[in-house]
């Protein structure tokens, strides 16, 4: 099974066409005033206008969002999945999913096996998951820090739903989780940036190109 990959924080169209070109599967946007790569919904149209239709899909990264976030991200973006990435139960995520009429993405901050186990309360509510490691104490983002966890918490999983490797991922190093997590998705943001919120187009080759042969 070919592993398909999610670029994350994205935020210049230089980068959009690299991730695009490069063969990405996923394009995600960010919401989160704390985070570098933050955008507003209007600056991601303008991003995702020139690759709408063309078989990649969209995806707008939150944190414990409120209506008015989420209707303003469908009335302006428009985008094919939402990711969550905050406390949200799965009561919330189902009222997200009813009232956006998009597919959401539940993110959870792993260490330990338990925090795998969370995945199953979402199972009938959300539409992906995706394990990321958790945050290293007193910081302010919930993902995207470039810190990893075991991969081989995800192997021999089996989900009722497609499932994202995160955390700490980049291009040297991404074939090595794909064979230890077994995890058919892959997700990067600092992993393919020269600096905070900077993504590379050069990395973002790279980190492609190593998933199309891991």
């Amino acid at each position: 099974m070919t592993t398909k990959a999610k670029i994350c924080g994205l935020s210049t169209a230089e980068t959009v066409k690299a991730a695009f070109d490069g063969g990405a599967a996923y394009l995600g946007f960010v919401f989160f005033e704390k985070s570098p790569r933050n955008l507003t919904p209007e600056a991601a149209e303008r991003l995702v206008a020139p690759i709408r239709g063309k078989g990649v899909k969209t995806v707008a990264v939150t944190v414990d969002p409120d209506d008015a976030l989420v209707d303003r991200l469908m009335a302006t973006m428009r985008p094919d999945l939402i990711q969550v990435h905050g406390k949200e139960t799965p009561a919330r995520v189902r009222e997200i999913a009813q009232r956006s009429g998009a597919g959401v993405i539940k993110a959870f901050s792993v260490s330990s096996s338990a925090d795998v186990d969370q995945a199953k309360a979402y199972e009938t509510v959300a539409e992906q998951f995706l394990f990321d490691a958790k945050p290293v104490e007193g910081s302010a983002l919930p993902g995207g820090t470039g810190a990893r966890f075991d991969w081989s918490l995800l192997e021999g999983r089996r989900f009722s739903r497609p499932h994202f490797l995160a955390g700490g991922l980049d291009p040297w190093n991404v074939a090595q989780a794909v064979k230890a997590s077994g995890a058919p998705l892959v997700d990067v943001s600092s992993g393919v940036e020269r600096g905070p919120g900077l993504k590379d187009p050069a990395l973002i080759a790279a980190f492609l190109d190593a998933v199309k042969r891991a």
